[in-house]
């Protein structure tokens, strides 16, 4: 436990709203706006401290995609561009740079989903729609494969703005925002198997919207977000196996939320 340190700058200034991904070497950020939304693709090394160097772009510029990855691949679902949302599924090989390759289409049409990813699946949960404004549906793929998304099942009420952690078993969904304000519950599914989120406990934020999120595959943290209007820098942890809510880890070097995070040990790496 403690705080945070300085890691580098990205490469797009004031660039927030995209999402990230990573294997055991790069961290992958892709999208967003700053102000404006883009399409580019950027990675750092997780060994060595620094800012972002280009890998490639998005087939559109778009902010809130849904990204999640395994040690292969990252995977990128849904994204909005300010006027119109779409539900492409695009994805890249790590270990190489260059530009998204068509994987398939989501179920629905959305944004500001959040996505968990065993070592073979990604399961993309709640976002937003043109048809609503927050939604309970979970999609998955096959990350290994090309086609379209399946029905995962369902969150317990409509959700976005969320953060996740994850083990190559179990992904939790952490804070966010419904109908009625922001939220801090946790919400659990097992990834290998198909079926509606549960409850599994609280964050220490009493109510947290956009907050960032990281895991190893025994333990995640929920990063800033917003707490009764104003962003926060605080960080929180839970063991992926407990039920029990988070506990103080420490502190972010500013407050902030709309975040993204990624590690060089979740659950989809196995």
């Amino acid at each position: 436990r403690g705080d945070a340190t300085d890691f580098g700058d990205i490469s797009e200034s004031n660039q927030n709203n995209g999402d990230a991904c990573g294997n055991r070497t790069r961290a992958i950020y892709a999208g967003g706006r700053g102000p404006g939304n883009t399409n580019v693709i950027s990675f750092v090394n997780f060994a060595v401290p620094g800012n972002t160097q280009d890998f490639g772009d998005l087939v559109a510029a778009r902010r809130r995609v849904s990204a999640a990855a395994n040690s292969t691949r990252g995977i990128f679902i849904g994204g909005n561009d300010g006027s119109n949302s779409d539900n492409h599924i695009q994805y890249i090989t790590i270990a190489t740079t260059g530009n998204t390759v068509d994987f398939g289409d989501s179920q629905q049409v959305g944004w500001d989903a959040a996505a968990v990813s065993s070592p073979t699946r990604m399961v993309s949960m709640g976002g937003k729609s043109p048809y609503a404004p927050f939604t309970p549906s979970c999609d998955y793929v096959t990350m290994s494969t090309l086609g379209n998304a399946s029905n995962f099942g369902d969150l317990p009420s409509n959700m976005a703005g969320s953060c996740t952690m994850h083990s190559s078993t179990r992904g939790l969904y952490a804070g966010g925002s419904n109908p009625s304000g922001s939220t801090n519950t946790i919400l659990t599914i097992t990834i290998t198997t198909l079926g509606s989120a549960t409850d599994f406990g609280d964050t220490t934020i009493q109510s947290g919207g956009s907050p960032s999120g990281a895991s190893s595959c025994t333990r995640g943290v929920v990063m800033g977000g917003i707490y009764s209007g104003s962003y926060t820098n605080i960080i929180s942890y839970k063991q992926i196996s407990s039920s029990a809510d988070t506990l103080d880890f420490g502190d972010m070097v500013q407050v902030g939320g709309s975040r993204e995070g990624t590690s060089n040990g979740h659950g989809g790496l196995g």
